[in-house]
């Protein structure tokens, strides 16, 4: 399992960049989805840009209390479908699924949320996972 980043919500992502530009971060990545309705740009400071911090930005404004502001941890992991079974086999509750072989969310017994990413490309779609879907609940 390989750490790759955390995110963070953030209400203006104009002052959230610059508040990380002062501590010596450069914006790394951008990811414009006007459709699904965010942005996410990754920071990094130099030399950690292999674990950058997420920006996420939600056009539609909502409240972010302290609860909010937190995203999530994300790691990389080799193969998705078996750290997914091993984790529901001892009681972990799988959140999103891994119903298309490249992403899952977790939660810890205190609530936080773990993306699992598939390292490589997406594994093929496989049973049970297919037919869980997306809860929804990420």
């Amino acid at each position: 399992m390989k750490y790759l980043h955390t995110m963070l919500r953030v209400s203006d992502l104009d002052a959230s960049i610059a508040f990380f530009e002062l501590l010596g971060f450069k914006e790394i990545a951008r990811y414009d989805e006007p459709e699904a309705r965010f942005t996410i740009v990754m920071m990094a400071p130099p030399g950690g840009e292999d674990t950058p911090v997420e920006l996420t930005w939600n056009y539609d404004p909502e409240e972010l209390g302290e609860a909010r502001y937190f995203g999530h941890l994300a790691y990389e992991v080799d193969n998705i479908y078996e750290t997914c079974a091993h984790l529901q086999a001892n009681g972990v509750t799988i959140n999103r699924p891994p119903h298309d072989g490249r992403m899952a969310f977790i939660r810890t017994p205190d609530n936080q949320s773990i993306e699992f990413l598939q390292k490589g490309t997406p594994l093929e779609k496989s049973e049970p996972w297919t037919s869980m879907g997306n809860t929804g609940h990420w």
